[in-house]
C-alpha cells in the first residue's frame, strides 16, 4: 500500500504558473511523518478520550430529592389551565404526576446553583437580557420616546367593542371545558 503524499507547499508551486524565482520549503509533508499514527491499539488515545460519557444529566437530577405533587394540587393545576384533570388512580393520572414532579426537581435542582461568583449589574440576572443594556425594540409609536396616544386608532377599552363577548369591561374566553357532574 502506497503511504498518502501530503500536497506540500513546493509540490503546489510547482504546479504553478508563476513568474517570479521561489524557493521550495516543505511544511506539511515532515510534520505529517513524524506525527504519531491514530489506530486501535493506540494506548495514549485510549488515556485521553473516554468511551462512554462521564456525566449524566439524569444521574445529576437524581441527586436531589423527588417532591411529592398531591392528586388536589394536580387537580388545582389543571383547573387554572382550564384542562380537564385525569381521573385518579388512571395510568394518565399517575404519568402525568410524575412528569410534573420531575419537572418541579429540575427546577428545584438549578435553583440550588452556586451563582455568588457570578458579577452582577445592578442586581441584573446573568444572562437573562437578550439585548445589550441601551439596545432593544422600540414599542413607542414611530421610535418616537413618547408613549402611545391613540392618534391613528383606537385604543384601551375602546378595543372591546371587536370583542364577541365583555363583561365589566374585560375580554370574555368561552372555554369548552367539562367538569364532573357536567358530562
Amino acid at each position: 500500500m502506497q503511504p498518502h503524499r501530503f500536497l506540500t507547499a513546493s509540490r503546489f508551486l510547482s504546479r504553478q504558473k508563476h513568474a517570479i524565482p521561489y524557493r521550495p520549503f516543505r511544511l506539511l509533508s515532515s510534520e505529517c511523518r513524524n506525527s504519531p499514527s491514530i489506530d486501535e491499539n493506540n494506548s495514549d488515545l485510549d488515556d485521553v478520550i473516554p468511551r462512554e460519557p462521564t456525566w449524566s444529566i439524569h444521574e445529576l437530577i437524581s441527586s436531589y430529592p423527588r417532591p411529592q405533587i398531591s392528586s388536589d394540587t394536580l387537580k388545582k393545576l389543571h383547573e387554572l389551565s382550564a384542562l380537564v384533570p385525569p381521573e385518579e388512580g388512571t395510568p394518565e393520572h399517575t404519568r402525568i404526576r410524575r412528569e410534573l414532579e420531575e419537572m418541579v426537581r429540575l427546577v428545584e435542582a438549578v435553583k440550588l446553583v452556586d451563582t455568588s461568583s457570578v458579577q452582577r449589574e445592578d442586581g441584573a440576572i446573568p444572562d437573562g437580557r437578550i439585548w445589550p443594556e441601551g439596545v432593544g425594540m422600540v414599542l413607542t409609536k414611530n421610535g418616537a420616546e413618547k408613549e402611545f396616544d391613540g392618534e391613528d386608532g383606537e385604543v384601551g377599552v375602546d378595543l372591546l367593542k371587536y370583542a364577541s363577548t365583555t363583561k365589566n369591561g374585560l375580554y370574555i374566553v368561552e372555554a369548552d371545558r367539562r367538569k364532573k357532574g357536567n358530562q
